[in-house]
Formats: C-alpha cells, sequence, structure tokens
C-alpha cells in the first residue's frame, strides 16, 4: 500500500504517534506518559503544527515543530552550549523540529524525508533547528543530506541517558 503524508492532528492522535515513537526510539510505558502531556502542551503554542504518514488507515511515521521560543523548556537546555559556540542567534526565527519518528518496518523508503521536508516547506522562518543523539545514526545522516550541519555536540538534556546534538539548516532545505 501506499504512504500517504498529511496533516495530523496531533492532540487527537498522540496515543498512535507516541507508539509509533515507543517502538522507533525503545520508549518504555512510563515515558511515554511523560510525553502524551509535553506532546499535548506543545500542541497549544501559536504555530505548532504536525503531519502524518499513514499505509491505510495505520498511522507509521510523524512529525512536529513549532516557531522556536527562547522561554520553551528545550531552548533554555540548549542555549548555554551553543552560546559557547557563538550560534544561539540559532534560537532566533527558526522553526524547531520537535519529533520526528518512523515506525521500523517503514525505515528507509523517504518517509521521514518527505516528513521532514514537507513541514519545512510551509515556515516561514529562514532556517530550522533540531535534536538528536549525538552518534552517526541513519537520522543524523538524513539531516546532514538536507543541510543541517552541526551547532553543538554532546548536550546534556535533564534525565536523558545519551548526549545529544543540535543541529541546524537554512530553509528551504536542501533536496538530493
Amino acid at each position: 500500500m501506499d504512504v500517504v503524508i498529511g496533516p495530523l492532528d496531533l492532540s487527537a492522535h498522540v496515543d498512535e504517534a507516541l507508539a509509533v515513537q515507543a517502538v522507533a526510539f525503545g520508549l518504555g510505558a512510563d515515558e511515554v506518559a511523560v510525553r502524551r502531556q509535553i506532546v499535548q502542551r506543545h500542541m497549544t503554542y501559536p504555530g505548532a503544527r504536525a503531519l502524518g504518514a499513514t499505509v491505510g488507515d495505520r498511522l507509521v511515521g510523524f512529525v512536529y515543530g513549532m516557531p522556536n521560543d527562547r522561554t520553551h523548556w528545550w531552548s533554555t537546555v540548549v542555549e548555554p552550549y551553543l552560546r559557547a559556540r557563538g550560534l544561539d542567534h540559532w534560537l532566533d526565527d527558526s522553526f524547531v523540529i520537535t519529533e520526528l519518528h518512523v515506525h521500523p518496518d517503514q525505515q528507509n523508503r523517504g518517509i521521514g524525508r518527505t516528513l521532514i521536508t514537507t513541514i519545512t516547506d510551509s515556515a516561514t522562518e529562514p532556517r530550522s533547528i533540531l535534536s538528536a543523539i549525538d552518534t552517526e545514526s541513519p537520522a543524523r545522516a538524513l539531516y546532514r543530506s538536507l543541510g543541517y550541519d552541526d551547532l553543538a555536540r554532546q548536550v546534556l538534556f535533564p534525565s536523558a541517558p545519551k548526549p545529544y546534538a543540535v543541529m541546524g539548516a537554512p530553509l528551504p532545505l536542501r533536496r538530493r
């Protein structure tokens, strides 16, 4: 069956989306419960939007993001790392990719690429930022292929077991 990419009412489909994230990211039930509250709060922020990838009636991937705001928790954590490198201006006038996940059964089919390029194509900000686990991975390779570069590495989020990299790219994203 074909994959259909389109707008996603993430508040109404949060459990389906988090089920995809749990499998893709290896989350337990307690982590999913915390993330459910976070996602619901994020979707109330101005400019927050989401896209889903479906096969039939099954959600197999999603992305969501919003215009960055320096008062949001994520920005307050990454700001010192960016400032230390003279790059904290990336927090201004940027569209943040908050989450992007594709079910492992559907990976390597271009779904993640389509989700991130489609959501950023409608952004009015001149650049995009995101964070990813700071290891060489298919996700980091995808982001690099789209034009994202490392802005800061070894970023430590409270309660996260692994360090992250903060990456940024000018918009529109680079196409292959």
